[in-house]
């Protein structure tokens, strides 16, 4: 393809709104372009690598017997009633009327819709195990929308579902599955951490996260040095060793202090002159309905998904001001369990081993000291509720963690009979008894990884593109087109490299070298062919590669040979 006649619209500055190296730098080097808030257009760079991305993983999904399909972005409500994922996933399902009044939805995932297909079409255990994949377009109703193609509400998935007779065959299908995904990230050059997580709305028991270190992700991680043990944060279990009985302190009369306009743990503790770890915060929640406080130690953070598990709740949401005041008859920011009314409370265990701790008076402009559980309020309900944080023990060897950002390029989950079992996925056993399937379920997050992937390989001038994934492997710099021998050969080279099925961009626009070597940076080409005057007269052109500066003098006749020892084509 040739510069002069391709659609790159590069900027030189970085857009306001973009946050991330990989929004800067997908918007700059010409990949997309935003419609609307969470809404891109893939311009032909971008469609490239994502035709590249989908094609790896049609050839690995394939290699495991996986069969594609392609199914409805729309779909009727009726199917996700059945599920209860309706009520669930609420706002964030985008609905709308047709000409008919007939209320219809846009699909944000479909394991209601692929179960439905199978389960009509599917009715002997001789079919099975089956594996339908497919690379659609979903559709969510982000609250939020950021890092360019990173969080979208419309972005382009992988998902995959398997369906088998029994759990023994659902293991098999889910390390096909798990290994198939090694492998595409691998290919598309992700430096990836697979870790055990949380099933979330998909429901199931066994899944795993497939993560990318950054500091552009949203999720967290934590990774032992010693064993290996690698998990989200949700699910990493925090372990609080038993205070002994000579540790314990002795009680001390409790008493109210005045803490005027000051509601933070971090103001509180700076007025007090005592450290986040002797505070207890009071959290408010609405757990389906249901008003709950959680007790957790003033330097910890809550972790709404082990509160949500232990409560077996769909929804878990931070009450309202008018709430916590009516329970608590304080504003916000004076909140704690002691004289709370007509609520639960449950306590992280780190707040079992405290004494004499300090907590909000349920009294404007107040606090309370030395409260203690027993004699100054009541809750037998102790569980493991917090963030696990780098000064906590690995949860499998007790040794020291990190916790990294991460950004979620796919998922895997276990999901059982769940979604088969209410939507009548089931097949005639060998003796003719009916069976429901067992199911597994499987994503990826196609655009998210071109997102990824810059994040983890580019550089102060640009994206570092891995061969596998470029939208060129090549691109031709002619550093003078008006130079008659210079034109020549980049023709010459051009017109070798397209018929030896090289994929190559040739730059044979009237600008400046620099101009040419900054926009080929940017775009992030793995290879440069230069073209200068002085080695053109040779009929010789140097090969620069992008990532290392590594430089080569190539003969013109050469060079087919050359790239394609290089590029592997």
């Amino acid at each position: 393809m040739r510069w002069s006649k391709s659609f790159i619209p590069t900027l030189k500055e970085d857009p306001q709104d973009a946050e991330v190296i990989s929004h800067k730098l997908m918007i700059r080097g010409g990949f997309v372009r935003k419609l609307v808030s969470g809404v891109y257009s893939f311009l032909p760079l971008g469609v490239r690598v994502l035709e590249k991305v989908k094609r790896i993983i049609r050839e690995e999904m394939d290699i495991k017997g996986s069969q594609e399909v392609l199914m409805p972005a729309i779909h009727p409500p009726e199917i996700w009633k059945r599920t209860g994922r309706y009520e669930v996933l609420g706002e964030v399902l985008i609905k709308f009327k047709d000409r008919h009044g007939r209320e219809l939805l846009l699909g944000p995932t479909h394991e209601e819709i692929v179960t439905d297909l199978v389960a009509n079409n599917v009715k002997s255990y001789k079919e099975l195990p089956l594996i339908l994949y497919q690379i659609q377009t979903k559709f969510r109703d982000e609250p939020r929308p950021r890092f360019g193609v990173m969080r979208t509400s419309e972005f382009i998935m992988k998902d995959a579902y398997s369906f088998d007779c029994d759990v023994a065959g659902l293991e098999e299908s889910y390390k096909k599955m798990y290994d198939a995904y090694c492998r595409i990230f691998t290919r598309c050059g992700l430096p990836f951490v697979p870790v055990q997580a949380d099933p979330g709305m998909m429901g199931g028991s066994v899944s795993h996260e497939f993560m990318v270190p950054s500091e552009a992700g949203e999720d967290r991680i934590v990774i032992c040095s010693k064993c290996k043990y690698s998990a989200s944060t949700e699910v990493a279990e925090c372990r609080t060793k038993a205070k002994s009985v000579s540790a314990k302190e002795k009680t001390l009369p409790i008493a109210q202090v005045d803490t005027p306009g000051i509601t933070t743990i971090e103001k509180v503790s700076e007025l007090l002159k005592v450290g986040a770890e002797k505070m207890v915060k009071t959290l408010i929640y609405k757990a389906d309905g249901n008003v709950v406080a959680v007790l957790l130690r003033g330097d910890h953070e809550a972790n709404e998904t082990k509160v949500k598990n232990f409560l077996k709740v769909v929804n878990l949401e931070l009450a309202d001001s008018k709430t916590i005041e009516d329970v608590t008859r304080a504003p916000v920011g004076f909140t704690g369990p002691v004289g709370i009314r007509n609520t639960r409370i449950i306590a992280d265990n780190a707040v079992r081993n405290m004494d004499n701790f300090i907590t909000g008076a349920n009294k404007k402009d107040a606090h309370i000291i030395n409260v203690n559980i027993g004699r100054d309020f009541e809750t037998k309900e102790f569980a493991d509720l917090r963030m696990i944080t780098k000064d906590d023990g690995c949860p499998a060897c007790g040794k020291s963690i990190e916790v990294k950002q991460s950004i979620e390029v796919g998922h895997t989950f276990k999901l059982g009979t769940k979604y088969s079992d209410v939507l009548g996925a089931k097949v005639l056993d060998k003796d003719g008894k009916e069976i429901v399937a067992v199911m597994g379920c499987y994503g990826i997050g196609v655009t998210r990884i071109l997102a990824s992937v810059i994040e983890t390989n580019s550089d102060k001038d640009g994206i570092l593109w891995p061969i596998s994934i470029a939208p060129y492997s090549t691109v031709i710099i002619a550093l003078n087109m008006d130079d008659k021998k210079v034109k020549e050969v980049s023709e010459a080279v051009y017109d070798a490299l397209s018929k030896a099925g090289i994929e190559v961009l040739f730059d044979d626009r009237n600008e400046t070298a620099g101009v040419k070597f900054k926009d080929a940076d940017l775009i992030g080409i793995p290879i440069k062919i230069i073209v200068g005057a002085k080695n053109a007269k040779k009929d010789i052109v140097e090969v620069k590669d992008r990532k290392s500066g590594a430089m080569t003098e190539v003969l013109l006749k050469d060079i087919s040979a050359h790239l394609m020892r290089l590029t592997g084509a």
